[in-house]
């Protein structure tokens, strides 16, 4: 038997909502929906919850089973619905990015149709930009899919708000990165986005991206904007605060047809355009080529100026000059200087719009003087730059300009200006007023009597198109004296005219406010003698009216105000202020002070007030003939006087002190508001002298570290320098080792046994001159010949040298120099045999002293013995090099 499942239907929503079962998210989900859907208002206790934990929608949204995930964007679009802005605001925060990446990518249809409702809501409930902020970054994924279903979703938008709703401006900057997509869905998705706003915007979105796209684009966005250029879309869906304006213009009776009616202006590429900086981009030579006297410098800087300008939306900035130089052009001789200027002009005014108009006065008259040109093509420039003026301005401004012009000699000037009167009729939105009809009809009939037919016709239709705004009857006046010939023609003109102004209904007088039936009747304000502007009558008495006397009637008042005049004046006939209540007449001297006035009763039968003869105020009658002559009355027997009654009622009395508290409430805000600015301004100067103490600290730190790095560098480049003039240093000094060693092993004397052998050889006989001959003559020859080598040999042994080993190793240096100058081969050969008669030399010259080894005094003298014969040995060799030089040299080695 199955185990049956548990029952989770006692655990509370919000529990459910996330519990591991994907079935128990489910239900929770679908009853949810259910308890939004039947619930009175937005207040109900079931929204409360998941008002307070806004991050279960999102994991709603973000469900991993695909069925719960449906029921539960499924819930929070009823929640959105019937939870009220309120609701949308504590989640749109958590779910728009959410519903983009597992809504609208889902597999599933209906999973996307809710995710995109949801989006619609969010929308709907407030208002689209912070929505929008966040569709934005999803068309820069990494996922195609996930892009093509985001501008699925921003198409849907635009679709039920509308582009006037919705600001088309963030889409349409990333239009051409969308465009520029590698995969199909991608583009094929931003084309009809682009065809939507194309029914919205019309071909004022081009210059926003139009230029970026690849020519195939532009020209199937051409003939498929060509298929929906007539639609005129409709917004099919309204904000909450546009549904709430409509309802309220509803209930005021008429109101919301008029509003209908009224056609939205349509958006440009002035609304879409980033202002740009003009004067920033202006030619640097432009003063002085637009004043030079050749004219193709002249149109050469209105090119490049005008290439500046060529952009949708200027930026208002200080353009006096350039205006100046524009009207300065007007006059001059060249033809194609006054078209570009006049170009020029019509791109400031489409650029500049309403900041435009206070250079109107500076270029409209010399373009109007200008128009007496014949050429079309200048004519045709100079009425699209009035235009451009006209359109920054008002009829108004432009009037008495068109008037004035419309006097001169000039046949065609008279031309231009009428019909440029006739442009601007067509395109106001200011219904003109009484004396501005007069004005153009004015203009119109004087010009209908020209002899030029063109002047004739302009004319009449300036007339019709101000029929067609102020109608028929109120053209009545202005048509009188006309023939029937120039009444049908204005007529023919009025049938076919278009215009945009419209006379504004004047507004209805308020509704009267009915009558209280019950409550305290207000006590009327007036002068005695006049008709109060309230309901109920002043009550008068004349000069000596008895207190308590009955006042007249209403319908008396008027006949009984001259007889008031006969008396003495009152003190309100002075422009003084009487004490409420007061009558017109003065009190007779003596008379006491009248009783208070009874209190007020219905307004059927109105008492009559008592009313006290005024106290003088403002030094009226303060002399001695204006005390009374018999003595007052006890002030005892005066009854204490009533507090002044305004006429209030008690409720308006409870307003107006409710009124003053408050007013005093504001008041006491404002001074708090007052000092607690004082105080922030004084926070923000200390903090400001901070922040400049701060920045000085720092830039004499940053000054102080770049000086410790300069030294630095400086030392690191010192040292390096030093480096390399000790390794230079060092190579110096073993280059001198190396020449030291050359020259003491060159300048070494041969040792003392060579010296003294070499000296008993000189003394013995020529065997070793013979010897020391053939030697040097073996220097001369590039190898010695074997019988020479031995020779050499035999000679040295003959003479029995020899050297010990110690000698060999100081004397070696004197040997090898020795061996060098004997002519190098031959005694290097011999060598051997030189080094091994030395043991057989050295223990005579060592037995000499008792420790067999020479002192150092023998040394010395030696040494110098031995320089000696090295010196004579030099000279006696160069002697031999000399005689060999001599010719029979070739014959003695031809003998060898």
């Amino acid at each position: 038997m199955a185990e049956e499942e548990p029952d989770f239907s006692s655990l509370p929503l919000t529990e459910r909502a996330i519990h591991k079962l994907w079935k128990v998210r489910k239900e929770a989900y679908e009853e949810a929906a259910k308890q939004f859907a039947s619930s009175p208002d937005e207040t109900d206790a079931c929204f409360t919850a998941w008002m307070m934990d806004p991050g279960l929608w999102k994991k709603a949204v973000m469900d991993s089973n695909v069925a719960a995930q449906q029921e539960g964007i499924t819930a929070l679009c009823a929640f959105l619905q019937y939870g009220g802005p309120s609701a949308c605001l504590r989640t749109r925060g958590h779910c728009v990015g959410p519903l983009v990446e597992k809504g609208l990518s889902s597999a599933r249809a209906g999973t996307k149709a809710k995710a995109t409702e949801a989006l619609l809501l969010f929308v709907e409930l407030d208002t689209p930009g912070p929505v929008m902020e966040e569709l934005i970054p999803f068309l820069s994924h990494k996922m195609p899919k996930l892009i093509a279903a985001t501008v699925t979703a921003i198409t849907s938008i635009y679709s039920q708000f509308g582009a006037r709703t919705v600001d088309p401006k963030p889409v349409l900057k990333v239009f051409p990165k969308v465009f520029g997509h590698a995969d199909k869905n991608v583009r094929a998705e931003a084309t009809k986005l682009a065809i939507e706003l194309y029914k919205w915007l019309k071909d004022a979105m081009k210059p926003m991206f139009f230029a970026e796209l690849k020519p195939v684009q532009q020209k199937e966005l051409e003939e498929a904007f060509e298929k929906v250029k007539d639609e005129q879309p409709k917004q099919e869906r309204l904000l909450r605060s546009q549904q709430a304006a409509a309802a309220a213009a509803e209930a005021a009776g008429g109101g919301g047809d008029e509003g209908a009616e009224e056609e939205p202006e349509e958006l440009d590429a002035f609304d879409l355009a980033e202002p740009v900086d003009v004067l920033a981009k202006m030619p640097e030579n432009f003063d002085e080529n637009i004043a030079s006297t050749k004219w193709k410098e002249r149109k050469d800087a209105l090119d490049a100026l005008y290439a500046v300008i060529n952009v949708p939306r200027l930026k208002d900035n200080q353009y006096d000059s350039i205006m100046r130089a524009l009207a300065k052009c007007m006059k001059d001789a060249n033809v194609a200087v006054v078209t570009v200027a006049a170009n020029c002009i019509e791109m400031f005014g489409k650029g500049l719009r309403k900041s435009f108009a206070k250079y109107r006065s500076v270029v409209m008259s010399p373009m109007l003087e200008r128009l007496k040109e014949k050429k079309q093509s200048v004519v045709d420039a100079l009425a699209k730059g009035l235009d451009a003026t006209f359109e920054s301005t008002s009829l108004t401004d432009c009037l008495e300009d068109i008037a004035e012009f419309s006097k001169n000699k000039n046949p065609n000037v008279k031309l231009e200006t009428i019909r440029f009167l006739v442009r601007c009729l067509r395109t106001t939105r200011d219904f003109p007023s009484k004396p501005e009809q007069k004005q153009i009809a004015d203009i119109s009939s004087k010009l209908l009597t020209e002899s030029q037919a063109p002047i004739r016709e302009a004319a009449s239709e300036a007339m019709g198109t101000l029929m067609k705004i102020i109608s028929e009857r109120a053209m009545n006046p202005y048509m009188e004296g006309l023939d029937d010939i120039r009444k049908n023609k204005i007529k023919e003109y009025f049938e076919s005219a278009q215009v945009k102004a419209k006379e504004k209904p004047k507004a209805a007088p308020p509704p009267p406010k009915p009558a209280a039936s019950a409550g305290p009747a207000k006590k009327p304000l007036g002068r005695p003698g006049l008709k109060a502007p309230v309901k109920k009558p002043v009550a008068s008495s004349g000069y000596g009216q008895a207190p308590g006397a009955a006042a007249p009637p209403a319908a008396a008042l008027p006949a009984a105000a001259p007889a008031s005049r006969l008396g003495p004046k009152a003190p309100g006939r002075l422009g003084l202020k009487k004490p409420m209540g007061a009558s017109s007449g003065l009190a007779s001297p003596g008379r006491p002070k009248a009783a208070p006035p009874p209190q007020p009763v219905e307004e059927e039968e109105p008492p009559t007030p008592v009313v006290a003869p005024p106290k003088p105020r403002l030094g009226l009658g303060r002399g001695l003939a204006a005390r009374p002559l018999a003595k007052e009355p006890p002030q005892a027997a005066v009854p204490p006087m009533q507090p002044r009654d305004n006429g209030l009622s008690a409720a308006e009395k409870a307003e107006l002190e409710e009124l003053r508290n408050e007013r005093d409430r504001w008041e006491k805000q404002a001074r708090e508001y007052a000092a607690e600015k004082a105080k922030m301004s004084q926070e923000i100067n200390d903090l400001q002298l901070q922040n400049a103490q701060l920045i000085e600290e720092h830039t004499r730190d940053n000054l102080a570290i770049r000086a410790k790095e300069a030294q630095i560098i400086r030392q690191k480049s010192e040292n390096d320098a030093l480096g390399d003039e000790v390794l230079k240093q060092r190579r110096e000094i073993e280059r001198l080792k190396r020449e030291l060693q050359r020259s003491v092993r060159s300048a070494s004397p041969a040792p003392t046994d060579i010296s003294e052998h070499v000296l008993n050889m000189n003394h013995n006989g020529a065997a070793g001159i013979g010897g020391m001959r053939e030697m040097a003559g073996s220097r001369g020859s590039h190898r010695s010949p074997p019988h020479r080598e031995s020779h050499h040999r035999e000679s040295f042994a003959s003479h029995g040298t020899s050297f010990s080993s110690e000698e060999k190793e100081n004397n070696g240096l004197g040997i090898a120099g020795l061996d060098d100058r004997f002519g190098g081969s031959g005694m290097r050969g011999d060598r051997s045999s030189v080094f091994g008669r030395e043991s057989a030399m050295s223990p005579p010259a060592r037995a000499e002293t008792p420790s067999g080894r020479a002192s150092a005094a023998d040394r010395i003298g030696d040494w110098k013995r031995a320089q000696e014969v090295t010196s004579q040995l030099k000279l006696r060799i160069e002697q031999m090099k000399a005689k060999q030089a001599m010719p029979g040299r070739s014959s003695r080695q031809s003998e060898y």
